[in-house]
């Protein structure tokens, strides 16, 4: 018993600390163009990160026109979330800053997504798969990268 209730707390502030983040990210359109400014200004070491943000965010912002029945505007956000994550398998390098933050938010986004494929009508699956297994390769990727150093 005393074991039980330390791993209680300890797995709802993990869970807690993991999802406050995501849930405090402004979706405004301006403020993702301006990320999007940021990212593709941003110095080599910087952008496999702030692409990481910008994915992490886009994803959001399709879970919210998924649940609001905009599958065209959830199809357009997908895509862009795809030319993104290629950006990110393209800028990773070694000597990338934030490797290991990147990687986490990846793996957040993926979980983010595994949630929004259940929840998807059978028009949205393709993209979301497509998606999902491309956020999911680049993750493997980033984390490699961040056990190599």
């Amino acid at each position: 018993m005393r074991f039980v209730i330390p791993v209680v707390i300890i797995s709802t502030l993990t869970l807690t600390c993991a999802y406050a983040p995501a849930s405090s990210i402004d979706m405004s359109p301006t403020a993702l163009v301006e990320l999007q400014t940021k990212a593709n200004q941003a110095q080599p070491r910087d952008k496999c990160f702030l692409y990481a943000e910008l994915v992490s965010q886009m994803t959001d912002l399709a879970g919210q026109q998924l649940t609001s029945g905009d599958s065209g505007q959830t199809s357009e956000t997908l895509k862009r979330i795809q030319q993104y994550a290629e950006k990110i398998h393209t800028g990773v390098a070694n000597d990338s800053r934030k490797l290991r933050d990147a990687e986490l938010l990846m793996r957040r986004t993926t979980f983010r997504l595994k949630g929004m494929l259940n929840k998807a009508s059978y028009e949205d699956r393709p993209t979301l798969e497509m998606t999902l297994k491309q956020l999911n390769q680049i993750q493997t990727e980033l984390m490699m990268q961040v056990f190599k150093k």
